[in-house]
């Protein structure tokens, strides 16, 4: 009975090795990689990370909605307009108007 749990404990350990060893050559090609990586990029500027949270994700969600009614009304005009000048103009009234139009949108009651 003991040697067949010698036997199985030194299976046990040979494959407790094997597994250590794929893991410890797993993280050597991901440090070599991320190095790679860093040598590549490193020049290049990390962007700011984004705020998170509930309040960033309305405020998010109302830009994307004032953005989405403008360039739906500019649509509009160009559709059903053949002037260029009125297209220009209502683009132009829209990039100046955007925030106004944003504070009409989304205040509160």
């Amino acid at each position: 009975m003991s040697k067949e749990r010698q036997k199985r404990r030194a299976e046990r350990e040979a494959a407790a090795l094997a597994v250590a060893e794929q893991q410890a050559a797993a993280a050597e090609r991901r440090v070599r990689k991320d190095a790679r990586r860093e040598r590549l990029t490193g020049w290049v500027p990390r962007p700011a990370a984004r705020p998170g949270g509930v309040l960033a994700e309305k405020r998010r969600r109302q830009a994307g909605f004032t953005l989405a009614v403008l360039v739906a009304f500019n649509l509009l005009v160009y559709a059903f307009t053949q002037d260029w000048y009125v297209t220009g103009l209502t683009v132009v009234a829209s990039v100046l108007g955007a925030p106004i139009v944003h504070m009409i949108l989304t205040r509160k009651g």
